[in-house]
């Protein structure tokens, strides 16, 4: 595999560990960046209407939608498929944290999101979605 086809592994439509929502990873420029695409949930209970980015530190950014919304990015192929350098956005709590990726499998990723140093941080494992 050329360093190029090992780069764009990352690219696809993944699952988050909780089943809750699903982001579409690929390239924009030089880097890599993904967006909700699909949330379980769709529509706020309170509302009935779609979810809005209401836990956003900036109050013009709380009326966004959540579906479509770019939720990771800024991520750089390092090697041994492992993107770092990047960050992913928390709309649950509307904080944005650095992130590291690491590609276990083909259909699995190790999305790490941390505040300073890697070793503070939580671990989510996505899963790949197979298009139908």
């Amino acid at each position: 595999m050329t360093f190029q086809e090992e780069s764009n592994a990352i690219v696809g439509v993944w699952k988050t560990g909780d089943g809750n929502a699903m982001v579409k990873i690929y390239k924009n420029g030089d880097k890599f960046q993904g967006k909700i695409v699909w949330l379980k949930e769709p529509n706020d209970p309170e509302t009935g209407k779609p979810k809005v980015d209401k836990n956003h530190s900036d109050e013009a950014s709380r009326t966004r939608p959540i579906l479509g919304l770019v939720n990771i990015w800024g991520f750089t192929y390092k090697d041994k498929n492992v993107w770092e350098e990047g960050n992913i956005y928390d709309p649950k709590n509307g904080n944005t944290y650095s992130c590291t990726i690491k590609m276990l499998n083909a259909n699995t990723l190790e999305v790490r999101g941390y505040i300073g140093v890697s070793l503070i941080g939580r671990t989510d494992t996505w899963t790949k979605q197979v298009a139908k």
